[in-house]
């Protein structure tokens, strides 16, 4: 009991949390199987590192910020054009965040542009990414406020240090010319070093007039569309569909 106490103690004192809530599970597996020292050694350490893959998981998910989490398998592909499921499948590797190459969603309101947006996210984080999701109007706010509020100032430093960043509803509100220079700023930092998606109700031939300056809007969509993959979507809103099965 004492030999017991001891390795419980020495492995929280390690901090190998994973094995430590295990050890008993392991030793009587490991008695009932007859296995070699070895084995018992390499099981130990193999919890200890699925637990942290999953704390990490999980705390990543928490960093995301999702408004709710969405998966491709409760995606209706039927009921949208401009992007399928095989070309969605082929991008649930990540190797495109990896690549730093960036996913623009565009179309009407209602048809699933933040669903897929948050469905990509999900299966980056669940493959180690760090991901960062906020609604323009939130990350402009964060932007204009990140040198005098704390919380502000954290979530862009954490923003910078992501792999992959979400912007969801460019477009739904307006831009002032303060926040559409904060943007810009933002994502000539995060150029090639950050993947970015995108969700947009307005075509590429709007944004100056949203963002208020024509070289800028220029530079910010060189930006975007270089290592880029545009879907330009387009369907019934999955909302007006929902009310109508409803009446």
């Amino acid at each position: 009991m004492k030999a017991y106490e001891q390795t419980l103690s020495y492995l929280r004192i390690l901090k190998l949390k994973g094995a430590a809530d295990r050890i008993d599970e392991l030793i009587t597996d490991a008695e009932r199987q007859k296995i070699s020292y070895m084995t018992f050694l390499n099981s130990l350490l193999s919890t200890e590192i699925t637990y942290r893959i999953t704390r990490r998981v999980q705390r990543n998910m928490v960093g995301a910020h999702f408004p709710s989490v969405k998966t491709m398998e409760t995606f209706d592909f039927g009921r949208i054009s401009g992007i399928g499921k095989s070309e969605v499948v082929n991008l649930l590797d990540c190797h495109w965040v990896d690549n730093q190459e960036n996913l623009l969603f565009f179309g009407p309101p209602g048809i699933g542009k933040t669903h897929l947006a948050i469905a990509f996210g999900v299966a980056a984080v669940e493959k180690g990414y760090k991901v960062c999701f906020e609604r323009v109007t939130n990350l402009m706010k964060l932007l204009k406020t990140s040198e005098i509020q704390k919380t502000a100032e954290y979530r862009i430093r954490r923003i910078m240090k992501s792999s992959l960043m979400i912007i969801d509803e460019i477009g739904y509100t307006p831009i002032e010319k303060r926040e559409a220079n904060l943007f810009f700023n933002l994502v000539s930092e995060m150029y090639e070093q950050t993947s970015i998606i995108v969700t947009s109700n307005k075509s590429f031939e709007t944004w100056a007039e949203m963002m208020g300056d024509d070289v800028m809007t220029t530079a910010l969509l060189d930006r975007l569309l270089h290592h880029a993959r545009v879907f330009t979507l387009d369907g019934e809103s999955y909302r007006i569909q929902h009310q109508r099965k409803e009446e």
